[in-house]
């Protein structure tokens, strides 16, 4: 089966996008999502709420949809207030969240608390704070001295509903981070080969080529040792072409994800303007879809 999700920007009031979470449950969506940054690209100007009071609020108005992160990253998280709002999350949702985790990138919340760590810091940063967060979401009291973060009797009481702890999705595109996902996660989630939207007389050239590079990801996953034990997860908007530019576009995008072993698929929610631009009409046509979609059997190559 093939679980689809939708990513709601958090960029609107709550007055607004309430009526907007609830609608994806109403569509049969199996899970939303929100960005996890403080500030995002060109959108850097513009309204920008925080993840955690909306998932939260989106929690208290849903019942089934599962509610997610997409993705947090130790760019601005500290492992232990932040394994408190996942457990917080966890609760209000009633086991429903689900932490989708990256290393962090170089955008405009990398260096907002001070200096951007290297490459090769971020990597080392990354395994730090998903095994500390792992330990934190399974124990009660947690000791740690590491090289970036630091736990001295941090307790975590009384636990998830989610045993053993709230599910992790993983975020990685290179062999350092894919090693991480097959280890601490239970899915490996991806943008594929290259990240952005766009338009244009190579677009559909473009977008072979990501399918293209996007299975020579999943062979080099498959190499990962435990990654067969591990649920893989697809953003279709890291392809050139906006997955919702029509509803064909996005249900041709879902069939060829279930077609290299994707069991869940994430795509955004149309925006009036910019990136993610669309109409929300296509978004309806696609929901049309979803229980067709969702009878499909992802193809472990």
């Amino acid at each position: 089966m093939v679980r689809i999700g939708v990513v709601l920007l958090p960029q609107e009031r709550w007055a607004t996008a309430r009526t907007r979470w609830q609608r994806a449950e109403e569509l049969g969506f199996d899970h939303a999502w929100t960005y996890d940054h403080l500030a995002w690209r060109d959108l850097a100007d513009e309204p920008w709420f925080a993840t955690v009071p909306l998932l939260a609020a989106a929690a208290a108005v849903t019942e089934r949809i599962g509610l997610g992160t997409w993705v947090a990253s130790p760019n601005f998280r500290h492992p232990v207030p932040f394994a408190k709002d996942v457990m917080g999350l966890d609760d209000v949702a009633g086991g429903r969240f689900v932490l989708g985790v990256g290393a962090g990138g170089e955008g405009w919340d990398a260096g907002v608390l001070g200096a951007a760590p290297t490459r090769g810091a971020r990597t080392r940063r990354f395994a730090e704070f998903l095994a500390l967060l792992d330990t934190l979401l399974t124990q009660p009291v947690t000791d740690h001295a590491g090289e970036f973060y630091q736990a001295h009797a941090a307790r975590m009481l009384p636990g998830t509903l989610a045993r053993p702890r709230t599910p992790f999705v993983v975020a990685a595109n290179g062999p350092r981070a894919m090693a991480l996902a097959a280890r601490y996660g239970q899915g490996w989630a991806t943008y594929g080969p290259g990240e952005g939207v766009g338009d244009g007389a190579d677009a559909a050239t473009a977008q072979e080529e990501w399918w293209a590079g996007l299975a020579r990801m999943v062979d080099a996953f498959d190499q990962v040792p435990g990654a067969a034990d591990v649920g893989r997860w697809l953003s279709l908007d890291g392809a050139p072409r906006f997955s919702l530019a029509s509803a064909a576009l996005a249900v041709e995008g879902v069939e060829r994800a279930a077609a290299l072993g994707f069991g869940d698929v994430v795509v955004h929610w149309p925006r009036s303007s910019g990136v993610y631009a669309g109409d929300e009409r296509e978004l309806e046509r696609f929901a049309d879809e979803l229980p067709r979609l969702q009878a499909l059997e992802p193809v472990r190559r």
